[in-house]
């Protein structure tokens, strides 16, 4: 894959900012090391990333044989090896018996309730060049910044519709969306919703500590891609650019108080049956040192962004990301699957009857707009969407056609006293 397929159109950058944006993208010199840690980053002491990367780098998955994923599939247990044979490509054949198998186990653990939330995205600043996202810092987009009143009003808007669980997200900016501003986003959050959830750039600690007071239950993290070569040459400018920083967020938050983290890849931007591997046992390793955690994956593709609607999957369509999403429930029956608006209705009403577990509804990427989506009119003057969605189903849609496939649709499974 050319990675000139990821590059946007620049007209519209000064000259200064273009020399240096092109300069980036063909001097790997011109960038800073994507494995040191910047000023101000905290460093943990873990183990979780050599395990984690140790295990991907020697995965060769075309040794695996159908003998080996027959054999997997007789356990009753999953180990990491029957992981590696079930995400291997000698799984394919055995694809709707690992459905099969995924199903019991979801069924045995989550019975059949299908968990739903929508995304409020409060800010599309980013000083990031990810080349791969309609945020990134050199996209000539229109960017905002929802003030407090705004986000107030967008959350009313959002719990009026039913939904009780909400993710927030912002652009990776510190000087545009500092944590301060996030914080007191979740205390409005709390007003309205029961559960709120964080997609924002990672921080230390004490900030997750601070967040965690000021209302958020759970953080969301993805790492993009753990193939730390081809991190380096997506991740070209800014915070996100450090590697093992992004890495240890997770773990950051459940020592900040977080009740849960999530964890994803961008399946596509790398091998993405590597990129599953590592996910998978990212969260079976820091399952095994903080227990009392909860934890979910999710399992997105890539999609078009704004300026390049080229960005696609590399590799990774629906049949093998079926493989994937059956091979993380089989792996970690306990954890929570959510199959984002990236895909489309179909696959999503026929993958939550076998091993998902969470669904987005009535959702927008884009920034201020929810009021005027839900009425079906256009609003001119709302931040530009990160990526384009698939599934445009409102809640109350989802709702009835959840119901109707004999699921349980759940708004919030957490009740506090």
């Amino acid at each position: 894959m050319s990675e000139n397929l990821f590059f946007v159109d620049s007209a519209k950058l000064g000259q200064k900012a273009l020399e240096k944006k092109h300069r980036l993208e063909r001097d790997p010199s011109s960038r800073t090391n994507h494995m040191e840690y910047m000023e101000g980053m905290e460093q943990i002491s873990s183990d979780i990333m050599q395990k984690v990367l140790g295990e991907m780098q020697s995965y060769d998955y075309n040794q695996y044989t159908d003998a080996d994923v027959r054999r997997a599939l007789m356990h009753d247990t999953c180990s990491v090896e029957d992981l590696k044979a079930f995400l291997s490509p000698a799984a394919l054949p055995h694809l709707e018996e690992m459905a099969a198998k995924a199903k019991i186990e979801t069924s045995r653990h989550f019975g059949n309730t299908v968990y739903l939330f929508t995304p409020l995205y409060i800010a599309n600043y980013c000083q990031n060049y990810c080349v791969y996202c309609g945020f990134n810092c050199y996209n000539d987009i229109m960017r905002k910044k929802l003030t407090p009143a705004e986000i107030e009003k967008e959350m009313k808007i959002i719990a009026d519709s039913g939904i009780e669980e909400i993710l927030l997200l912002t652009g990776e900016s510190r000087s545009m969306s500092d944590v301060e501003y996030i914080g007191e986003a979740c205390k409005t959050a709390r007003n309205y919703f029961r559960n709120v959830g964080l997609e924002i750039y990672p921080v230390n600690t004490d900030e997750y500590h601070y967040l965690h007071e000021c209302g958020a239950d759970y953080v969301t993290v993805f790492q993009e891609t753990y193939d730390s070569d081809r991190y380096e040459t997506l991740h070209l400018l800014g915070h996100k650019r450090v590697f093992p920083y992004r890495f240890d967020a997770q773990e950051r938050a459940i020592r900040g108080g977080m009740r849960g983290v999530a964890f994803s890849s961008l399946l596509g931007l790398a091998d993405f049956r590597k990129d599953a591997l590592a996910s998978a046992l990212h969260v079976y390793y820091l399952q095994r040192k903080y227990p009392h955690v909860e934890y979910s994956l999710s399992c997105p593709r890539l999609r078009p962004i704004i300026n390049n609607d080229k960005i696609s999957p590399l590799d990774v369509h629906e049949k093998e990301l079926c493989q994937v999403i059956c091979a993380y429930r089989i792996f970690l029956p306990y954890v929570g699957i959510t199959v984002s608006s990236r895909e489309d209705k179909h696959f999503r009403d026929g993958i939550v009857k076998i091993a998902a577990t969470k669904v987005s509804a009535g959702v927008s990427t884009g920034i201020g707009d929810h009021e005027s989506k839900y009425k079906g009119e256009e609003r001119t003057d709302a931040g530009d969407e990160q990526f384009e969605i698939s599934d445009n189903r409102s809640f109350g849609q989802m709702y009835q056609d959840i119901s109707a496939e004999g699921l349980q649709p759940v708004l919030n499974d957490y009740v506090y006293v």
